[in-house]
């Protein structure tokens, strides 16, 4: 019973997976089209008249967001904590946990001498400031 049940978890787990996977693919591609037949419109209807430039088809104005995105946008960073930065914790609480931080002393070392070793920086911070 348990076995089975592990395993219909299991092909759950795949599903899901699998599903989500599918569904992304999708939905990068219904975005890839929608933004690149945006930038195509935009830059017909702005860049001939403003600039004199010629005027572009779809590819182009998806090859000018990837270029834009190369030049301006990086891949893989989060600036706003989302997926990546909680991807980001986890790691490092695995890593605490498993001794591998280099902060793994920093709570005790806090408790003992911080507090009394920050005081006496601030006091030398004080006194540097008067001089």
């Amino acid at each position: 019973m348990t076995n089975s049940n592990t395993q219909s978890k299991k092909a759950k787990k795949v599903v899901k997976v699998i599903f989500w996977v599918i569904f992304g693919a999708i939905a990068m591609a219904a975005f890839a089209l929608l933004f690149g037949y945006a930038v195509m419109l935009l830059w017909n209807w702005l860049m001939p008249s403003l600039f004199g430039l010629g005027t572009i088809g779809f590819w182009q104005a998806v090859g000018i967001l990837v270029l834009a995105k190369l030049l301006f946008g990086g891949f893989g960073t989060n600036k706003f904590g989302g997926r990546s930065g909680r991807m980001k914790s986890r790691f490092k609480e695995r890593c605490r946990e498993k001794g591998l931080s280099k902060w793994q002393h920093y709570d005790k070392f806090w408790q003992e001498e911080g507090k009394a070793a920050y005081e006496t920086y601030k006091d030398r911070l004080g006194q540097e400031s008067q001089q």
